[in-house]
């Protein structure tokens, strides 16, 4: 079996790593990974006539395949490849003397990790998560990304289950860290809110035993009772109270995010939707404060940043306005988001939401809280799901609501009785696809 310093050194020689055999960047190195319903050994030898150098795999049979002239030398057997992956990651890591900045959170850790790599490019060649690589395979994947001219390094840390935080910090090695907030999401996999604060905090964890910095909410009562519990903690706080921020008031003419973060700075008029994306944005400031990036930059950046992904993007159609957050849900971002469309003087407020998933055994009763804060704030509210639909039939709700098993059940009544002169909150799980409503709008 090959060492994980040998193998670094045939890494050094391609210019990418790959996972996926159907996009093979010529010269990549290709982890043959296992899935569900895949082996990717099955495509090594595909991936190196395709292009790659080499072929990182952990059958054995597979050891001694030519493919071409050498071939058999550019098949490189492991124990594990997944292993293998990150350990070569945390290899990689390590010869890297800069900070890394590790992200977490039940909500906001996407947007967080967007807005702070915005503000660190303003001076520093960063390298950050794309997309939701933000697990035990896209974290590695996002740390070889880095080279000689990498200054920066931001990582987003998912989890969905205890652990997986420790598991990603101890491949990531963080200098700094930022837990954006915990609340009640995959409870299915975690099983209680207590085991959710407990897995966020492991990033904490991490960051007291090598002597790391936690960038925390001051404001957020759980982030200062975790950072509480683990004394000699390093810290830098944020936070409205701290910075003597406020946000300004959201109206049809200024749907968006407007933060005045102090007496002596400028107001910063974003493109986000939603009062609860301030916290993020202070966030992504105090960390270029932090790194010296000079504030007018910072603030440049944050103006700049446009939201993408289906994460709190407002996008006008030719008869509503759509605030469309339709990457993922939990109980704690929806009625987030609820609030913030309550607050706002935005007309003609209607709401889509869709199934919140991975809820187990308290997943009625979240859904039914849900609906009663939605009639709470318009009589037009149309859920998509089979757990919204018990929830309703469950609360005496049915008959106040509309209900319909799919996206595609909606769109049928769409074209049917179109909606016009509304400003739509389309919120639910990714799983729901809710952002395919968007053309019926």
């Amino acid at each position: 079996m090959i060492t994980i310093e040998a193998l670094y050194k045939l890494f050094l020689k391609c210019p990418a790593v790959t996972t996926d055999s159907r996009n093979v960047p010529a010269g990549a190195m290709f982890f043959a990974l296992k899935g569900e319903n895949f082996d990717g050994n099955d495509f090594a030898v595909g991936a190196l006539r395709a292009g790659a150098r080499f072929a990182v795999v952990d059958r054995v049979s597979l050891e001694g395949v030519h493919v071409g002239p050498g071939g058999w030398r550019r098949c490189i057997l492991v124990e594990n490849v997944l292993q293998t992956l990150q350990a070569l990651a945390r290899y990689h890591r390590r010869q890297f003397a800069i900070p890394v900045i590790g992200i977490t959170g039940t909500n906001g850790k996407t947007t967080t990790k967007e807005l702070v790599s915005a503000v660190l490019s303003r001076k520093y060649d960063t390298v950050y998560t794309t997309g939701n690589l933000n697990n035990h395979i896209g974290v590695p994947l996002t740390l070889l990304r880095m080279n000689r001219r990498t200054r920066m390094a931001v990582i987003e840390m998912g989890a969905s289950s205890p652990g997986e935080i420790a598991t990603l910090a101890d491949i990531a090695e963080p200098t700094h860290g930022i837990v954006t907030n915990v609340g009640r999401a995959h409870l299915e996999g975690f099983g209680s809110f207590e085991k959710i604060k407990k897995t966020k905090g492991e990033l904490y964890d991490f960051l007291r035993q090598s002597g790391g910095t936690v960038f925390c909410n001051a404001d957020n009562p759980v982030i200062a009772e975790m950072v509480a519990a683990r004394p000699g903690l390093r810290t830098i706080r944020y936070g409205q109270s701290i910075s003597g921020s406020t946000v300004l008031p959201v109206t049809a003419e200024h749907p968006f995010l407007r933060l005045a973060p102090g007496a002596e700075a400028p107001v910063i008029s974003t493109h986000l939707v939603g009062s609860y994306n301030a916290d993020n944005v202070l966030a992504a400031l105090a960390v270029g404060s932090c790194f010296d990036v000079p504030l007018q930059d910072a603030i440049a950046a944050l103006e700049e940043y446009a939201p993408s992904n289906d994460r709190s993007q407002m996008v006008a159609t030719g008869r509503n306005t759509l605030i469309v957050d339709a990457y993922n849900a939990n109980p704690t971002s929806m009625n987030t988001a609820l609030d913030n469309l309550a607050a706002s003087e935005f007309p003609g407020k209607t709401v889509i939401l869709g199934d919140m998933l991975e809820l187990g055994e308290v997943s009625c009763s979240e859904h039914e809280a849900v609906i009663g804060k939605a009639l709470g704030i318009t009589d037009s509210v149309f859920l998509v799901g089979g757990e919204f639909a018990a929830a309703a039939a469950v609360a005496g709700s049915a008959s106040k609501v509309h209900c319909f098993q799919d996206v595609a059940a909606l769109r049928d009544y769409l074209a049917d009785n179109p909606l016009s002169d509304r400003t739509i909150l389309i919120k639910g799980s990714h799983g729901m696809h809710l952002e395919r409503l968007r053309d019926a709008l």
